[in-house]
């Protein structure tokens, strides 16, 4: 069944992000409106159904079309719980996470594994690019200073380096 669901997260570091998420082909259409702002992404497919893994392309060209390049995105491969039903190898994820510069995790929504380690590893790069934007700021002779408590944060002008620190973590 497909649903928008809207809610809220805070990572370790303090910060809030609003959360959009958008399940199913159904939505498709109206997806474009959804993206406008965004600032960070989850694209979830599910590790025992290999066609979900074959529409994670799409999904990404279709964020990247209505997104600013420099968003922030982890590919999660959900229902790790169900190992003796993989049919698609973690390798298979990492390795186009590597490719396409997204970080990567697996997780079990149902036990509820690496679930708020994704959230908050997502939050945390968006933080991390903020507060390197304001330092260089700083350092440029600018009065800039890192983001205040509930201060709205613009990520359109970082480069797109964060996001190959490494992109793969389980």
């Amino acid at each position: 069944m497909a649903k928008v669901i809207s809610s809220r997260a805070k990572a370790a570091t303090g910060i809030k992000g609003g959360i959009l998420a958008m399940f199913g082909v159904k939505y498709r259409a109206i997806t474009s409106a959804y993206y406008r702002g965004a600032i960070g992404a989850l694209l979830v497919y599910d590790v025992t159904r290999h066609t979900t893994f074959e529409n994670v392309g799409r999904w990404l060209k279709e964020l990247r079309e209505h997104t600013d390049p420099n968003i922030v995105v982890m590919l999660i491969g959900n229902k790790s719980d169900l190992r003796h039903l993989v049919a698609v190898p973690t390798e298979y994820g990492k390795s186009f996470a590597e490719r396409e510069s997204l970080y990567f995790m697996e997780t079990s929504a149902l036990d509820a594994t690496n679930v708020g380690n994704a959230f908050t590893e997502v939050l945390t790069q968006i933080y991390r690019i903020v507060s390197k934007r304001a330092v260089e700021a700083g350092d440029n002779g600018n009065a800039s200073t890192l983001p205040s408590r509930g201060q709205t944060i613009n990520v359109k002008e970082d480069s797109s380096l964060l996001k190959r620190f490494g992109c793969c973590s389980n």
